[in-house]
């Protein structure tokens, strides 16, 4: 089905190179030709939704869509019963020049699907099996569903230049501040570096994932990644407890040379300003917001629901710093009660930056 945003089924072709992968089912076996424009103009951004998770994922490409200035290209694996809203709305989305979308279905391996589906939250670690169902995609940037853009994608997306010869993949870490760490206090298997590294947006050079034989703790043979993740399941299972991102964290602790680090500003999480600030690179203001811990959706952090709410109840073709900026500026100035709120300036401060950048772009090519 193609919409107004360019919708188009997945168009398998034959598998190639199964049997080294190790992946048993056929759905997941299948390789997808993936047809949207090639080369620099095309940015490839992933997201996994299952559940009651439409709307923050509506509102997470929304925020992708209005800064980015490259060609933007959605992965959006979901559940088969959130397929027909996810269409509904992007199709209303009438920017044929700014992005398309591909809608896949939630696929996992049919040796442990089960224990695929449910490990950590619904559907999560379907973000493990990407470079093994993206064939045709040589780079990506995955993130979850409660993330906001607060500046162009395509300066995260830069990063991937930035990789030396070793690096295949990019995450922040999960915390700056050892003493409120939680991997380096309480995690019961191998972790990346002093504090961990946070899996909620990760930019991937694919290609080189899919060719990378990966050093382990199972066996003196390196092995690839869709031959690794299954046995360290079976060996970690009961002592992780962030699912798939413990796995993540297990594999770049074996091949720290692998991992591109990105600071905080980028992965901004309640962590870093619940307990005082923390994120001492966010003071340039915040880059990528990411309201985990269920922030959007609860009064525990108003600074966060205050920016999710604006970003959700913003009209494309609205004015942003009447309809975005200042009503956002006017809810966070009653966060102050809070860590996070009495530095709200944080969460504007870019945001004013990339609004203004946006405005003045417009106007020069006018």
């Amino acid at each position: 089905q193609r919409g107004s945003g360019g919708s188009e089924s997945p168009v398998p072709t034959q598998p190639r190179g199964v049997g080294r992968t190790g992946l048993g089912d056929e759905r997941l076996q299948q390789r997808y030709k993936v047809p949207v424009k090639h080369g620099t103009e095309t940015m490839h951004l992933a997201v996994v939704a299952c559940g009651d998770r439409l709307e923050e994922t509506i509102t997470m490409l929304k925020s992708a869509l209005l800064f980015s200035t490259k060609f933007l290209q959605f992965h959006i694996f979901a559940e088969d019963q959130l397929h027909y809203e996810f269409k509904a709305t992007l199709n209303r989305w009438a920017f044929p020049e700014k992005f398309k979308y591909i809608l896949y279905p939630i696929t996992f391996p049919s040796e442990n699907a089960a224990e695929w589906k449910k490990l950590f939250k619904p559907c999560a670690s379907q973000r493990l099996f990407l470079p093994l169902i993206l064939t045709e995609v040589d780079s990506l940037l995955y993130v979850d569903t409660d993330i906001l853009f607060l500046r162009p994608l395509d300066d995260i997306w830069s990063f991937l230049g930035g990789f030396n010869s070793t690096q295949i993949a990019a995450m922040a870490p999960e915390h700056e501040e050892p003493r409120i760490g939680w991997y380096n206090r309480f995690a019961r298997h191998p972790y990346y570096g002093k504090t961990g590294i946070n899996s909620g947006v990760m930019l991937m050079n694919m290609t080189r994932i899919r060719k990378k034989h990966f050093k382990n703790d199972m066996t003196a043979v390196r092995l690839h990644w869709g031959d690794l993740l299954l046995p360290l399941l079976k060996k970690y299972k009961l002592n992780i407890t962030w699912g798939d991102q413990d796995l993540l964290n297990i594999m770049f602790s074996h091949n720290p040379e692998s991992l591109f680090v990105f600071p905080c500003q980028w992965n901004y999480r309640p962590d870093h300003c619940i307990y005082g600030s923390n994120c001492h690179e966010a003071e340039g203001g915040i880059f990528i917001l990411h309201g985990n811990r269920g922030v959007y959706h609860d009064r525990k952090q108003p600074a966060f629901r205050a920016v999710y709410d604006a970003f959700r109840n913003y009209t494309f073709g609205d004015n942003l710093f009447h309809s975005l900026l200042y009503p956002l500026e006017l809810e966070l100035q009653k966060t102050v009660h809070t860590y996070c709120g009495r530095i709200h300036e944080l969460f504007t401060k870019q945001l004013t930056k990339t609004v203004e950048d946006l405005y003045r772009r417009q106007s020069n090519i006018r």
